[in-house]
């Protein structure tokens, strides 16, 4: 149960991942066949802009902390989701691929610093007894994204692309004066206060073995994950010939699962403990990719789908409670930042190469053939951790 004067706390955090992911970057996936289909770009070039957002989210994942430590969070914040919506509002008409490639580099970094700063935010604005309340509902805000992009989009489409891309606009544009005023009630630390180091200790002294191969493990998710959250609708619509409306309802369950996610990795890690948890995450979303390379029947399709939904901010949550547990509330941030940078990277990386062999391919049928093997490397990482058992209920 949230509290009330949580509220502002959470209302702030959830519309950040909300536009920060679940629009700003999911809106995309559902909008890209057709981008195709109408004659606006090639599908390579399309691909290309998919990947040209994830690197805008490695530089904006960089850069936000020293935004927020050098500015006041809110108004770094204010300025995100304001790029965000221009980012929209401003290729609702066709152009060239330079103007859009730039518009989708700043989404990708205005997002990137609506995940950094945002959830940071809201929970340092809750209470101690608040914040895995506030820590789980914070996240649903990028399955809500994903909802909206599987349910308005489509609608939207069917009358014209432009109109879809002005209402994803509007809609950030609205989400953005809704942060700002929930941001306004938060109880915002000074900038001299929030950038006073927590832990003074050199980082080398966190790397701990455990902690290097979390990381690692977390770099091969972003670049396993890909397929499914820039391709997937694509995939599905033109490749398997389901058409937009079939696959917008995938969306729409990838959407579900997204919000179940951060649940159901809370109720793992009360049985199983952190790092049990994490393994299983992984594995389970490995599974999930690889079943289109079996079948994309209905069942199989939606099982993807829905997994791949609730593993993408549940490995988040999951990882980042581990890397609490390994080094302590003290130093989190801190680690929480460098997976993060790492995260962005190797997401961005996979971004351009996954575009790169389906260019080479013509199918994304390899894609979900790699990204299955990647999960698969990051699982078997983590069981190679020596201090496993000591977390494990």
């Amino acid at each position: 149960m949230i509290e009330r004067e949580n509220l502002p706390a959470l209302a702030s955090g959830f519309l950040a991942t909300l536009c920060g992911v679940g629009i700003a970057r999911f809106a995309y996936t559902a909008l890209l066949p057709m981008l195709v289909t109408e004659g606006w770009f090639s599908d390579t070039q399309a691909a290309y802009l998919g990947a040209t957002n994830l690197l805008g989210y490695f530089f904006g994942a960089l850069a936000a902390h020293a935004l927020s430590e050098r500015y006041p969070a809110r108004h770094v914040m204010s300025w995100a989701f304001a790029i965000i919506a221009l980012s929209f509002l401003l290729c609702a008409v066709p152009g060239s691929y330079a103007w859009f490639s730039l518009w989708r580099f700043a989404a990708g970094f205005a997002g990137a610093v609506l995940m950094v700063v945002g959830p940071s935010m809201a929970l340092a604005a809750t209470p101690g007894s608040g914040k895995p309340a506030v820590g789980a509902l914070v996240f649903t805000g990028i399955g809500a994204g994903a909802l909206v992009s599987a349910t308005l989009v489509p609608a939207l489409l069917a009358l014209d692309l432009k109109w879809t891309w002005l209402a994803l606009g509007v809609l950030c544009a609205a989400a953005g004066l809704a942060g700002t005023v929930s941001m306004a009630k938060l109880n915002e630390l000074k900038p001299a206060e929030a950038s006073t180091p927590v832990n003074g200790g050199p980082l080398r002294s966190l790397l701990t073995v455990s902690v290097l191969l979390v990381i690692a493990a977390y770099a091969f998710d972003a670049l396993g994950f890909v397929p499914h959250t820039v391709f997937w609708v694509d995939f599905l619509a033109r490749e398997v010939d389901l058409g937009s409306r079939s696959a917008a309802i995938q969306w729409f369950v990838f959407g579900l699962g997204a919000i179940v996610g951060p649940f159901a990795a809370g109720w793992l890690v009360k049985r199983f403990g952190w790092h049990t948890s994490l393994a299983a995450a992984y594995l389970l979303k490995a599974v999930a990719i690889g079943l289109p390379l079996l079948s994309t029947g209905l069942v199989s399709r939606s099982l993807s789908s829905f997994i791949v939904g609730a593993m993408v901010p549940g490995i988040v949550a999951l990882t980042a409670g581990r890397l609490a547990e390994l080094v302590g509330p003290t130093a989190h941030k801190r680690i929480w930042g460098q997976a993060t940078a790492v995260f962005a990277a190797a997401q961005a990386l996979s971004g351009y190469a996954m575009s790169s062999l389906y260019a080479t391919s013509g199918s994304y049928q390899p894609l979900f053939l790699v990204g299955t093997l990647l999960l698969v490397a990051g699982f078997v990482l983590l069981c190679l951790d020596p201090r496993r058992s000591a977390f494990t209920r």
